[in-house]
């Protein structure tokens, strides 16, 4: 096992070999027949995926999206075994505080492309410098450059909870505050149960109203827009988790696909991303631009991350049912204030967009969440679709703890 604790900085560089393999793969896709009358509830048209694939094979420009990437600090190092890949951008501020952020499924650091200038240099976009921070960005292991994993484990979201905290530690940073969405929101809430000591603040999005394969949410009693999330989350629940079923039982079936067509893995992102942006939006290209969406396509493929990242939902599905299991025998907690570890918890704040399902009475029906902010647009990835409210709303969160 590799125990280097060194960190090294990385360059993103696609071979040449591996672009005209894309291209090749691409122009000998074996589309299937369309059947006629059918939209996007049978998945992604025919249609739209063979225009979005024509322009991946010949007009997308990897080689000029990829140096916008490398125009961002980047670097690796090891973690319990485990290649780490991070950005990690400084701010010009001397008091900022340093913030991770961490990204979901399906996804990678490249999601907050948008919102590092804003976070970093208030003073250059307009805001108060006083609300500075240092970022860093990791991939999540199996995503992206954090790949290949080697071991099983790493998709228990306690690991890489804990393998933050020793990124921190090695970037000297003492204090810090965590943000998080989708899986990320997972692995944010829990640093401040493994690292309450030094998280001043926990900031989450794509949070949602209960877990996927919980009992559907009772609609009695729910204000207008509360009852209009819980019956969004009832349909995702009876319709919409074919994509986590398959990945959380057989990760290793769904892989071969994402790992040998591109169109597959394109496909089996362009799903997620029609279903969870803006709901005002018709297609998923306008909520975030086809080039970013085509980026978080070439990431995955690049990388082989389709298959990996599948392994590390099939793990934190585990790790999740034996946590219900043990909360239903009434074996599972660890108190209140600090989660059993005698500390206070670090303070948190929720964001709400257009198309989440997260329901404050639901999550929080005593109260304890010290920050909401519910917003009429954006949709499950907000550093892409609405930077400028997730700014705003992580600034105005962690102003009070800085």
């Amino acid at each position: 096992m590799n125990n280097d604790t060194g960190i090294r900085p990385f360059r993103v560089a696609v071979p040449r070999s591996d672009l005209d393999d894309l291209a090749d793969r691409l122009a000998r896709t074996r589309w299937p027949r369309e059947l006629p009358d059918t939209g996007w509830d049978r998945g992604v048209p025919l249609g739209h995926l063979r225009d979005l694939a024509a322009y991946w094979a010949d007009g997308f420009d990897w080689p000029a999206r990829e140096a916008e990437l490398n125009a961002i600090p980047q670097f690796t190092t090891v973690i319990d075994g485990q290649d780490v890949h991070f950005l990690h951008v400084r701010s010009p501020e001397p008091d900022a505080l340093p913030l991770i952020l961490t990204h979901g499924w399906p996804s990678s650091p490249y999601e907050f492309t948008d919102v590092i200038g804003p976070l970093t240099d208030p003073r250059a976009h307009g805001g108060d410098p006083a609300d500075a921070f240092h970022v860093v960005i990791p991939s999540l292991p199996g995503y992206g450059f954090s790949t290949p994993v080697r071991e099983r484990g790493w998709g228990n979201l306690f690991r890489v909870a804990g393998a933050w905290a020793e990124l921190m530690s090695r970037l000297g940073y003492e204090r810090y505050a965590a943000q998080g969405t989708d899986v990320g929101s997972g692995v944010a809430g829990l640093l401040a149960m493994v690292d309450a000591e030094r998280v001043v603040g926990v900031h989450l999005t794509g949070v949602s109203a209960s877990m996927p394969f919980g009992p559907p949410i009772a609609l009695d009693g729910l204000s207008a827009a509360d009852r209009a999330r819980a019956e969004r989350f009832n349909a995702f629940q009876a319709d919409g988790l074919g994509y986590l079923h398959l990945q959380a039982t057989r990760p290793r079936t769904i892989g071969y696909a994402l790992n040998d067509s591109p169109v597959g893995q394109l496909a089996w992102i362009t799903e997620k991303f029609a279903e969870w942006t803006d709901p005002a939006v018709t297609l998923p290209e306008e909520a975030v631009g086809r080039d970013r969406l085509l980026v978080c396509a070439s990431v995955f493929w690049f990388t082989g991350a389709g298959s990996s990242s599948a392994h590390a939902v099939y793990e934190g599905m585990r790790v999740y049912r034996e946590m219900a299991a043990r909360q239903a025998d009434g074996a599972g907690g660890g108190g209140e204030g600090g989660h059993g570890t005698g500390r206070s918890a670090p303070p948190t704040g929720v964001a709400v967009f257009a198309a989440d399902n997260a329901i404050r009475s639901v999550m929080d029906p005593d109260g304890r969440i010290e920050h909401w902010s519910e917003f009429d647009r954006g949709g499950h990835f907000p550093a892409m679709e609405t930077p400028g409210l997730l700014v705003d709303d992580v600034r105005s969160f962690l102003r009070r703890h800085r």
